[in-house]
């Protein structure tokens, strides 16, 4: 799933760190999310729209062929 972490992330000026800190979760979740290797939960979608000020559907781009 295509998202728009990782530009958000440099805009704010965070580390993958940082921003896994402020939604709990590790670097390594973040880096896995922005490369599009792992597709949140909903809860962890919900805390970094959150975090940005966006809604989940702004954050990350859902297409029909992903669904299972």
């Amino acid at each position: 799933m295509k998202n728009k972490v990782k530009q958000l992330r440099e805009q704010y000026g965070l580390t993958q760190a940082q921003l896994g800190e402020k939604v709990n979760v590790s670097r390594q979740a973040i880096n896995a999310i922005e490369k599009s290797k792992f597709d949140p939960s909903i809860w962890l979608a919900y805390d970094l729209a959150e975090f940005f000020n966006m809604t989940i559907e702004e954050l990350f781009e859902f297409e029909e062929s992903e669904r299972k």
